[in-house]
């Protein structure tokens, strides 16, 4: 799967390869100076690095590291407590590095009552030999006690460093269409670049979807994401479930934020203004039990089920 997949078969392994700021990638290479990590608390929007940083860093280390997905398998207490504890106090053969390293992606999703303050016990318990990273779309749904217990580093692109970031990620995405032997024109994959920006990994993600084509043109801008936007739209207006609920099953590979953002962005366009309000209290209840839920189908069907019942379309 690592070779079919665009965005893990031309991940960075190395910090001085990840498309960062300045200010950021000065962090991460003091870091591997040091040779030493604090438990870090990683925060920013999808597509921007933070698990390919985070990896990076224990690959350059040369740590023992596991990964753990809260949104998955990091949702269970006691799955999380024996992965951590069975991993913390093995040997490593292998790691060069003092310390072994949980990578927590996307733990903004783990419970805040009960699984995340389980971590903050597993960073004290396992503090001789163990570091955390975690990363997250929004820090505000991380607990206090797991800021408090980490550096937290936001990975926010600064306004007069996009053009440098948008053209590094330029050169990337013509070397990789280069490898894979797809004709491309440089002028629409910088339109591409800023129409995603700065969700690099959507960006790649498009990009292997349409090369299918064998080429990479202007079509591109115009017929993934808004077709499947427009279909969306019909399919609220004509109340149609049964194509609604296959929508949202073809689209669960998205990231769950985005999803809710994108859906917002496409249906305020197409509401009657007096049901404009209620459609956005419904997306914005829907995207933050987003971060809890036991099944996203469900939650997203749900979403759509009660706008398509409450909300009328123009």
């Amino acid at each position: 799967m690592s070779d079919f997949l665009w965005v893990e078969k031309y991940r960075p392994k190395k910090i001085s390869d990840c498309i960062l700021s300045y200010d950021l990638k000065d962090v991460f290479l003091e870091f591997l100076n040091k040779e030493e990590l604090p438990n870090l608390l990683f925060s920013g929007t999808a597509g921007t690095g933070k698990t390919t940083v985070a990896r990076a860093l224990c690959e350059e280390l040369g740590c023992d590291y596991i990964m753990i997905n809260g949104s998955d398998e990091g949702r269970h207490i006691d799955t999380l407590r024996n992965q951590i504890k069975n991993f913390a106090s093995s040997q490593s053969l292998v790691a060069t590095s003092n310390h072994k390293v949980v990578i927590v992606d996307e733990a903004d999703y783990m419970n805040p009552e009960s699984v995340q303050p389980a971590l903050r016990n597993f960073i004290e318990t396992f503090y001789k030999n163990c570091r955390f990273i975690f990363t997250c779309n929004f820090k505000n749904k991380i607990i206090p006690a797991l800021h408090s217990r980490c550096t937290v580093i936001d990975f926010r692109i600064a306004n007069g460093q996009k053009v440098k970031t948008a053209t590094s990620f330029l050169d990337r995405l013509c070397y990789i269409l280069k490898e894979e032997h797809i004709t491309f024109e440089k002028k629409v994959l910088a339109e591409l670049i800023q129409k995603h920006y700065p969700d690099f990994r959507r960006t790649i993600n498009e990009l292997q979807r349409y090369s299918i084509r064998g080429k990479i043109d202007s079509g591109i801008l115009v017929s993934l994401s808004d077709i499947n936007n427009k279909q969306l739209v019909k399919l609220l207006k004509e109340k149609r479930f049964g194509d609604m609920r296959k929508w949202a099953i073809q689209n669960l590979d998205t990231d769950p934020s985005s999803l809710f953002s994108n859906i917002y962005e496409v249906l305020y366009k197409h509401l009657e203004p007096k049901s404009i309000p209620q459609a956005v209290l419904t997306i914005a209840d829907y995207q933050y039990k987003s971060a809890f839920v036991a099944d996203h189908e469900i939650n997203l069907v749900a979403c759509l089920t009660e706008i398509m019942a409450q909300c009328k379309f123009k």
